[in-house]
């Protein structure tokens, strides 16, 4: 059934049963990589709060859980290629295992400014978990990209904390945009 959201119509994506699955089944992932750790999950605000909160939920091992908040977007179809840092993290990551937690790469522009600024305060190891990724849409590899719930076109998506001008982030499902 498709959905009105502000000015746009979207169409039905990706189940909420397929998130769960694939959210179950990465959280499953990450016990076993990371059994002889305490790692730090660092959830990207805000597209990342509702995909965090339930990966944690099938994490069994120890594991601390803060934010930091990007945008790239500012409420647009498409990203400004200008990355807005609204905050930083507040914890010492020297020596920690770091997981950060996105909604979507696409460019990857975003994530490379996050990796280097993290790089510098010395963790033991960063990677990437990310729920949607555009592939096609790369525009340098991400090499500490890990974990991926899945591989979509380039199309423009809401639902499950993504959103469309802050619109539609609390909808259980994934929505795509109906094309013109």
């Amino acid at each position: 059934m498709k959905i009105q959201v502000a000015d746009l119509e979207f169409e039905p994506f990706i189940a909420s049963d397929e998130i769960a699955k694939r959210v179950r089944v990465i959280g499953e992932q990450l016990n076993v990589d990371y059994k002889h750790t305490i790692p730090l999950f660092i959830g990207v605000l805000n597209g990342s709060f509702i995909f965090i909160a339930d990966l944690v939920k099938h994490v069994t091992i120890p594991c601390e859980i803060t934010f930091t908040k990007l945008a790239s977007y500012y409420g647009g179809l498409s990203s400004t290629g200008k990355i807005r840092d609204d905050f930083d993290l507040n914890v010492n990551i020297e020596g920690r295992h770091i997981i950060l937690i996105e909604d979507i790469v696409e460019t990857g522009n975003t994530l490379n400014y996050l990796i280097d600024k993290l790089e510098v305060r010395k963790p033991a190891s960063i990677s990437v978990c990310t729920l949607l990724l555009k592939k096609s849409e790369l525009k340098t590899p991400i090499v500490e990209l890990k974990y991926t719930g899945f591989e979509i076109d380039n199309d423009y998506v809401i639902g499950y904390g993504l959103d469309y001008h802050e619109l539609g982030r609390n909808l259980k499902e994934i929505y795509r945009k109906v094309s013109e």
